[in-house]
């Protein structure tokens, strides 16, 4: 049964909260995606989650379509995480020595995504990223790299180059305080340019390490990956040499156990991960084959380290959860409910004559105000912003958060009800029609 709106409520509590925290953090936020500069107004300051809920500190309720940007595919508090961590959590924190939980996680992972043979565990996405490209250098000694304008791969400073997510949201795609030495080993291409991507490869594809890219973009908002496109950069990338690595921080075990690479039938040579493969919890890991991987140091010469890497709390969410996902596999039920979605949202858009794209993979998604399709930063920039931000404080206003910018894609999660996603496309249809004639 669903809670009452928040509209009732009211959001003083947050705002005070918001106002204490700008006085003691930058934004007063720790991560710009949360800051709310996207649709206007403060940030909601959420006090517990349970399942598909969100529960603010003035008390409001929301059906959650963010889910921790992801991780919280299992929704949340999920009880067999909890107890694992609760668990692991009386034996230690940390100790800075191996556990037999890492050897774990990381068989899990090896044995999810075909691509990957051996892993290493980080604390975050941007780690592993981070990681991934300077064992791509380290591999082949080459400096420069590829990415994608609007693909986001964290905020290490050789991929915050046109980066999309955050950064396009506040307006600051190239951000100061990287060098440029830094930007000039990177690359920039739209993503789906397949001509791009020959051109560059005919000109100088002997001097490319790495193309890094979403597989399935996040952080433009949804878009898909156009098959030649994938086809052409791993023929490309396969014959000069170049480390093909797929960033699948959002899709791994999200759009598919085994990762948007199992989906598209492209094997990339490394992947990144972050989100569900931690349970919620800090934790990322990039992996790939084992020739490249055993340049990493011990094995091989290319540094990497972390204190914190493969946190005992950490690992033991990543564990309990991928298990639930591999024995319990929620994925066909979230592909029917993410289709009943996908279409009520897009149907709502239609009644209104509102114009719109609904672009969706698995239980990943997004509605673009926009009257053309998304196939890359610049038409994704097209959209209206304006617009977005009226639906997301008119969802909000009925008990329904989503994420709070046109660029990021939504998720849910399998505790999501068919009665919760009829409530998200009945609200939908009460704001749309609001927003017809602005």
């Amino acid at each position: 049964m669903l809670t009452p709106a928040p509209a009732q409520f009211g959001f003083e509590k947050s705002r005070q909260a918001f106002e204490r925290a700008c006085t003691l953090m930058p934004g007063g936020v720790n991560s710009p995606a949360r800051a709310f500069g996207a649709v206007g107004g403060h940030p909601l300051f959420i006090q517990r989650g349970t399942g598909p809920f969100l529960v603010d500190i003035d008390g409001n309720h929301y059906l959650d379509y963010i889910g921790s940007w992801g991780p919280m595919i299992l929704g949340h508090a999920h009880p067999v995480v909890i107890d694992a961590i609760q668990k692991a959590a009386e034996q230690g924190t940390s100790f800075g020595a191996p556990t037999g939980r890492e050897s774990e996680l990381a068989q899990l992972i090896i044995d999810a995504i075909p691509s990957v043979e051996k892993v290493r565990l980080v604390s975050s996405g941007t780690e592993a990223t981070m990681s991934a490209i300077r064992l791509a250098r380290g591999a082949t000694g080459r400096e420069k790299i590829v990415k994608f304008a609007g693909n986001y791969h964290g905020h290490a400073d050789s991929l915050l180059v046109a980066a999309g997510s955050s950064a396009a949201n506040l307006g600051v795609p190239d951000s100061p305080g990287v060098t440029s030495g830094t930007s000039r080993d990177t690359i920039v291409l739209d993503y789906n340019d397949t001509a791009a991507i020959n051109r560059l490869f005919d000109e100088m594809g002997n001097q490319i390490a790495a193309v890094i890219l979403e597989p399935v973009v996040g952080n433009m908002g949804l878009v898909l990956p156009d098959s030649q496109f994938l086809l052409t950069l791993r023929k490309r990338t396969e014959a000069s040499g170049t480390v093909l690595i797929f960033d699948e921080v959002m899709t791994g075990f999200r759009v598919a156990y085994s990762g948007a690479q199992s989906r598209l039938g492209i094997k990339p040579d490394l992947t990144t991960l972050g989100k569900i493969v931690g349970g919620g919890l800090p934790l990322g890991a990039y992996g790939g084959r084992r020739d490249l991987m055993d340049h990493v140091l011990p094995a091989g010469k290319v540094f990497q380290a972390g204190t914190l890497s493969g946190n005992p709390l950490a690992t033991a969410a990543g564990i309990a959860t991928l298990k639930l996902l591999r024995d319990q596999s929620p994925y066909d039920y979230l592909e029917q409910q993410a289709q009943r979605l996908a279409t009520g949202l897009s149907e709502a858009a239609q009644a209104a004559g509102v114009p719109h794209r609904m672009q969706r993979m698995g239980s990943m998604m997004t509605l673009f105000f926009i009257d053309e399709d998304v196939v890359d930063w610049p038409s994704a920039a097209k959209a209206d912003r304006k617009k977005f931000a009226a639906y997301f404080w008119g969802l909000v206003r009925h008990g329904v958060y989503m994420p709070c910018s046109q660029f990021e894609a939504l998720f849910f999660s399998a505790t999501h009800t068919p009665e919760h996603i009829e409530y998200t496309i009945d609200a939908a249809k009460k704001v749309l029609a609001t927003l017809s004639a602005t």
